[in-house]
């Protein structure tokens, strides 16, 4: 969600943090912000993009070199100036700035109490209220490190935070309770950032806060301490470079690009798990073996539960191993019976979700070992996970997932074919048919992109609908899922996903001359039963596209896009590309914001 930028250094911060906050562009946002000693502390706020805080930059610029930026998503409060970040405190002579990401759940007691000693405030976000805890502790005669430490043990709730306090004007105070926080070293400077995409270009190093972590950092150094306050070393990691990482090359916006470089990311992370010479797949040391596992309850949100659902159909199909899929924000609320031979998978793009996280502890817990799917290796979620499967996605700025999404697939479909093969109900050799199978679907994916006009022009024909149907059977019943998540996300027309033959049981009720439909229907032993749905749909007007490789009658259809022969193995990822094309034109017909679209976030840390 929201970013965060700290810098303390040599050189003129306001500039440098405007740069790190574009890159954190595509994690969401709708006011941003930032705060120096310029000297004496002072902001610049501004609602909607960065270019609107541009602007407010050039007509009153802040100088300084120790700072720190902030885009917020709304959590408390409308997205106003007065809600933006950074804070400060008090309102008439401040001493304190503070930017903050996540939610603090006892803000309102803690508010309450604040006014009831004489505080005011200005917005009506829970971040406003660390500024007055600061500012009261430093009125009380704390210096600044004591002032910061005392008002962040008050707090309750998962944050990251950054801290400016006067009287340490080349200070940057931090801290990490359940929202990522990453610091950036480099001779005679250092950062912070919400994640490291923030300091590409800047530090040469990065060390990762622990859950509990503060950290006070200097142009000269920095100093990292537990929770209990005791100093800690934290190990350092290179950091990223920073040229190219978030160029769009030719494209026009990056989730083109990333729809493009999917068979680039997909070859990379089969590379990672499949020995195409051996015909096999190698997995990670599992918690428990293949033979002693009961069951497998994999837990996400949002497109990785889709990914979830499809691995579901593959490790039971193939694995003959029961399979749970459970949206992470209900996980640990519906107190699930946890035993013996479970082995829990949580799926994370970035690796700090919020609710995956949480269910990831609750399973821990409860002493069952969980496996990790994340794009991040050093999130948070990948460093407490007991097994981490990684995917190659790269970053991904889109916020719509597209080459992430389709790698947690190649991910699901390789620990599916390993546990399989492992436990015996794959022989070798339907194991090495499974590999060559998957080793095709790069060059399968890149000659699908090779013309897009098809859907492009499918794009315009529904570009102008209020709602839409997606509908598939068996692998593809999650693809429908995902392919409405997609259209409704970007280019905010509504649409469902359903399984093919639910929709006599209530949907088909909505069926109607303006709202088309999206068939996903590859050849096969449901492709009977599929085509018999559309006739259902087509008998009642509805307007049905086909994505398939079967003979259809095209003459009863509205359109057809033909799609190569796949398998129940490779057909979800390679359906993946069109649904998210489509969802790419017709945002584009549409004129929405496709990388950024409204209300949404990238990296989701609250719950």
């Amino acid at each position: 969600m929201c970013g965060i930028i700290g810098i303390t250094g040599r050189s003129p911060a306001a500039p440098r943090m405007m740069e790190a906050l574009k890159r954190l562009e595509y994690r969401g946002y709708d006011s941003a912000g930032i705060a120096t000693f310029a000297p004496g502390l002072d902001r610049r706020r501004a609602v909607g993009k960065l270019s609107a805080l541009d602007a407010v930059l050039k007509e009153a610029p802040l100088a300084g070199t120790t700072g720190i930026g902030h885009t917020r998503w709304a959590t408390h409060g409308r997205p106003t100036t007065d809600n933006a970040h950074p804070h400060m405190a008090p309102m008439d002579a401040p001493k304190v700035a503070v930017v903050h990401n996540g939610i603090i759940e006892n803000f309102r007691p803690l508010k309450d109490d604040l006014i009831a000693h004489g505080a005011r405030f200005a917005g009506e976000t829970d971040t406003e209220v660390i500024a007055a805890l600061i500012a009261g502790e430093l009125g009380a005669g704390q210096d600044p490190a004591a002032a910061f430490t005392a008002a962040v043990d008050q707090l309750d709730g998962a944050f990251a935070l950054a801290v400016l306090i006067d009287g340490a004007d080349d200070t940057l105070f931090a801290a990490r309770r359940g929202s990522p926080l990453v610091i950036g070293i480099t001779d005679g400077e250092h950062f912070v950032g919400s994640d490291a995409l923030a300091l590409a270009g800047f530090a040469e190093r990065l060390v990762y806060l622990e859950e509990g972590d503060s950290a006070i950092l200097t142009p000269d150094g920095y100093t990292v301490f537990a929770a209990d306050g005791s100093p800690v070393a934290r190990p350092e990691s290179p950091a990223m470079d920073g040229g190219g990482l978030v160029g769009k090359g030719n494209h026009r916006h990056f989730m083109h690009k990333e729809i493009f470089e999917q068979p680039i990311v997909i070859a990379q992370t089969l590379g990672r798990y499949v020995d195409p010479g051996a015909g096999t797949v190698t997995l990670p040391d599992l918690p428990l073996p293949a033979g002693d596992l009961r069951r497998i309850i994999m837990v996400a949100c949002g497109t990785a539960h889709y990914a979830a659902m499809v691995g579901k159909y593959w490790l039971e199909s193939l694995a003959r191993l029961p399979v749970e899929v459970d949206i992470a924000s209900e996980f640990r609320y519906r107190d699930p019976v946890l035993g013996d031979g479970d082995l829990v998978v949580v799926i994370s793009q970035s690796g700090e979700t919020a609710d995956t996280l949480a269910a990831l502890r609750h399973a821990k817990g409860a002493g069952i070992p969980v496996a990790a799917i994340v794009n991040v290796p050093t999130s948070t979620i990948a460093r407490e996970a007991d097994v981490r499967l990684d995917t190659h996605a790269g970053p991904e700025i889109g916020v719509a997932s597209t080459k992430a999404f389709t790698c947690q697939l190649a991910v699901l479909a390789c620990l599916a074919v390993g546990l399989a093969a492992a436990r015996g109900t794959l022989t070798a050799a339907e194991e090495t048919d499974a590999v060559q199978r998957l080793e095709h679907l790069p060059a399968m994916m890149a000659r699908m992109l090779v013309d897009e006009d098809a859907i492009a022009a499918l794009a315009r024909d529904i570009s102008g609908a209020r709602d839409a149907f997606f509908v598939g059977r068996g692998t593809l019943y999650p693809l429908a899922l995902e392919g409405a998540l997609k259209l409704k996300e970007i280019s905010y027309i509504h649409a469902e996903g359903y399984a093919g033959g639910e929709l006599k049981h209530g949907p088909i009720a909505l069926i109607d001359a303006g709202v088309p439909i999206i068939g996903l229907a590859p050849d096969g032993d449901l492709f009977g039963k599929s085509w018999s749905n559309l006739e259902e749909i087509m008998a009642r007007q509805g307007h049905v596209y086909l994505f398939t490789d079967a003979d259809a009658p095209a003459d009863t259809l509205s359109g057809h896009v033909p799609m190569p022969a796949t398998d129940p193995l490779t057909a979800p990822i390679a359906y993946a590309l069109p649904m998210q094309l489509l969802a790419y034109h017709t945002a584009v017909e549409k004129g929405t914001d496709v990388d950024q679209p409204r209300n949404l976030a990238k990296s989701v840390t609250v719950e």
